[in-house]
């Protein structure tokens, strides 16, 4: 390949169009993916990401994309597919979802193309990232938590495997997979989705070249990095300089009966603007599917922060992460794994427990910042479901759905995002609709509901927690594997916020009797019975007796908050019910209730 010409600095009008172009192009992937593919993971839950990367690797632009998909990863993985692949032609793609060689973990696939001009020389990559309903595990799900190793574990590994050449698929490859996934015409469908989602990026990052030219495109990366350095600057000298030390610890899980305890080191240094995080304080990988990857663990750290500043101006690039330092070391759980250590929960669960840590900390350092916990993740309504679907032939489906998940976390300026899901996506991916699961799926949700007094009472509170309620129709049975933390320890609120609600699962007999059900399993629902879930709620932020009066109003006038709690917690009492449509505050004893407990 030849050099690349002189970068030129664009001005301002040329950096505002060129910014809106590159982010239109990692939209236009965004879209195809979305409304192309075939798994209900992809084309109801959105749990995809589509980057822009400039030739040297660095993220340079993305869509409404996951947080724990993007800050970090398609840098080492571009690297990867450099380091096994030194001269790149147009035509080639490439498949990679190694979690040891810069991936989230090996259910999401992620297409990588490089964008090579008329003349030879690579100017940009574009990658698309998108969650498999299965990927080859041992047993029908993305997420086994409960795996020693990635032999149990048992998904197909793709270390920069050339996927096409000439524009040409390797059908080989293609075989091999349909052979060993469970729903092998739904994983085509996502291929051939992710793969026009890269093309059309590569396609239109040609067209803008051509347009206004190579070398302005250069200058403006530059440009545009130190741009949103800048802005990072800016946000981190109005946070307090000093240090905390957070501790969290993973619920217990089959092999692990004391959890996983994690040490989290946070300081910040708001003269020099730099954010400090520290993991390596922790133990080595562990026997399980809860290891974190490199990637993982240094984005979650990065998501904690991105939380904390409260300033959404701030781009998140590799420009504004220059502001942030993230320290791990090799063979690790919240590091950077050695093979063959299982990284399968590596999006989720663990890293929870850097992520919560990192926000709550910057709360409690600069109070006005940071964040409460969001809820941990994975129970029931996040389940995995596998079996076969009489109504098509008795075909076998397998997909994770998002039936009921909420956990936003109290922040200092607004309550929980209802349905943020997990701190890791940001709320980027979507709760499913009832009536699509139903008609995807032989599946009957019988209820869903936001569960009363499960919120972290707080100045700004919690998001509630949800109750879902679901079983088969029309199958005989399917089933349900999921890695739900939370269910000892619920997420912490700040700054005297509480702590939200926690995780839950039970089985609804054909009786009616409930069974309680571990934290981490795989549970058979037959005809006639109902998988109970009971998501996390948020922790709250601040004290909840300065909670504005009008909001806990609301939150009672909508179920969400009991009459007792509200004059127990908040100091807030009414006259009236919410059943007959007569509550209103009573303001005399609200005061009175409110001077008595300060």
């Amino acid at each position: 390949m030849s050099k690349p010409t002189m970068s030129k600095t664009p001005d301002g009008v040329q950096m505002a169009m060129i910014a809106s172009r590159m982010q239109s192009i990692a939209r236009k992937m965004q879209n195809t993916l979305f409304r192309t593919a075939r798994s209900g993971i992809l084309n109801t839950a959105h749990d995809f990401s589509c980057v822009v990367l400039t030739a040297d690797c660095k993220l340079l632009a993305a869509a409404e994309s996951l947080p724990n998909h993007t800050f970090v990863g398609p840098d080492l993985m571009c690297q990867a597919v450099l380091k096994h692949h030194p001269i790149l032609k147009r035509g080639d793609c490439f498949l990679h979802n190694s979690p040891y060689e810069g991936n989230s973990h090996a259910a999401d696939h992620c297409m990588i193309v490089p964008v090579i001009d008329d003349g030879g020389t690579l100017r940009f990559f574009v990658l698309a990232k998108a969650h498999q309903g299965d990927c080859g595990n041992s047993r029908p799900s993305t997420y086994l938590a409960d795996v020693k190793d990635v032999y149990e574990e048992g998904a197909l590994i793709f270390s920069a495997l050339k996927i096409q050449e000439n524009h040409q698929t390797n059908q080989d490859i293609v075989r091999m997979c349909r052979a060993r996934i469970r729903v092998p015409d739904q994983w085509w469908g996502d291929f051939l989705a992710s793969m026009g989602a890269v093309r059309i990026g590569e396609r239109e990052l040609l067209a803008l070249g051509n347009d206004v030219g190579w070398d302005l495109l250069d200058g403006y990366a530059d440009r545009w990095f130190d741009y949103s350095e800048q802005r990072m600057i800016e946000a981190i000298r109005k946070l307090s300089s000093g240090r905390k030390t957070m501790l969290s610890v993973h619920d217990p899980i089959p092999g692990l009966p004391d959890g996983i305890p994690i040490t989290t080191h946070i300081e910040i240094d708001s003269e020099a603007a730099m954010v400090h995080i520290d993991l390596t304080d922790n133990p080595d990988c562990q026997p399980c599917g809860l290891n974190l990857t490199e990637a993982t663990s240094r984005s979650a750290a990065m998501i904690g922060v991105f939380n904390a500043i409260m300033d959404h101006h701030v781009p998140a690039n590799a420009g504004s992460f220059r502001r942030i330092e993230v320290k791990v070391r090799e063979n690790c759980c919240v590091g950077i794994p050695r093979h063959p250590a299982s990284c399968s929960v590596a999006t989720t669960n663990l890293a929870d427990h850097v992520t919560n840590p990192v926000q709550r900390a910057i709360a409690e350092l600069s109070p006005g910042y940071g964040q409460a916990d969001t809820g941990p993740i994975q129970p029931p309504g996040l389940g995995v479901i596998s079996g076969r679907d009489p109504r098509n032939g008795d075909t076998p489906f397998v997909n994770q759905i998002h039936i009921g998940i909420s956990g936003g976390a109290g922040t200092p300026a607004s309550d929980g995002f209802l349905s943020i899901i997990h701190a890791g996506n940001a709320g980027m991916c979507y709760i499913d609709s009832v009536e699509v699961d139903e008609l995807q799926f032989p599946i009957l949700i019988a209820d869903r509901h936001l569960l009363q007094d499960s919120e972290g009472a707080g100045t700004f509170r919690g998001a509630p927690s949800i109750y879902s309620e679901y079983g088969p129709l029309g199958a005989e049975k399917f089933t349900i594997l999921y890695a739900a933390d939370g269910t000892i320890t619920p997420a912490s609120g700040t700054v005297g916020g509480g702590p939200g609600g926690k995780t839950r699962a039970a089985l609804r007999r054909v009786d009616g009797s409930v069974d309680e059900q571990p934290s981490c399993a795989a549970v058979t629902v037959r005809q006639g019975e109902r998988m109970i879930s009971h998501s996390a709620g948020g922790g709250g932020y601040g004290n909840p007796l300065k909670r504005d009066a009008e909001r806990v109003l609301h939150d009672v006038a909508e179920g969400w908050v009991s009459v007792e709690r509200a004059k127990s917690v908040y100091g807030v009492a009414f006259t009236g019910t919410p059943e007959d449509d007569t509550l209103s505050m009573d303001t005399g004893q609200t005061a009175q209730l409110r001077m008595n407990a300060s």
